[in-house]
């Protein structure tokens, strides 16, 4: 039984998604990024109402996706039809403090926060105050 037929995703459900994908950019599930997804998904107000249990779920969609050649076009088209607008900057904030969880930012995470970016037709101010934001909260002393 596929349960994203007959469930669509949740606005949730995309955000968790959304980390996902960055974290698996670069093939590498990182610890810090995984621990990063899910301390957003126990603490963010966005998420209070979130079963946890769906998380897997979630990643899974990622996982099968990745495996396509146009599964990242795929997962877009699904945060599209999914995703409220109002989400898009909280998608993207997500997006970037999963990125920059591990102190390192690689190619392939540029690439698809840049995608990402695109995608979801986010305001180039906005998008850079979002960055500047997550650089600032993970910051090394």
């Amino acid at each position: 039984m596929n349960e994203n037929v007959t469930h669509p995703l949740s606005p949730q459900d995309c955000l968790v998604a959304l980390m996902v994908a960055v974290s698996a950019s670069d093939e590498d599930l990182r610890t810090a990024e995984l621990v990063k997804i899910q301390a957003a998904v126990n603490h963010l107000p966005v998420f209070a109402d979130y079963d946890i249990d769906r998380m897997k779920s979630a990643a899974q969609v990622v996982f099968d996706l990745f495996e396509q050649e146009d599964g990242l076009d795929a997962l877009f088209g699904l945060l599209r039809e999914n995703l409220p607008e109002r989400l898009y900057e909280t998608a993207y904030a997500l997006a970037c403090d999963v990125a920059a969880a591990d102190g390192t930012l690689r190619e392939s995470e540029l690439r698809l926060l840049e995608e990402i970016r695109y995608e979801l037709a986010l305001d180039r101010l906005h998008a850079a105050a979002i960055e500047r934001g997550a650089r600032a909260r993970h910051m090394r002393a």
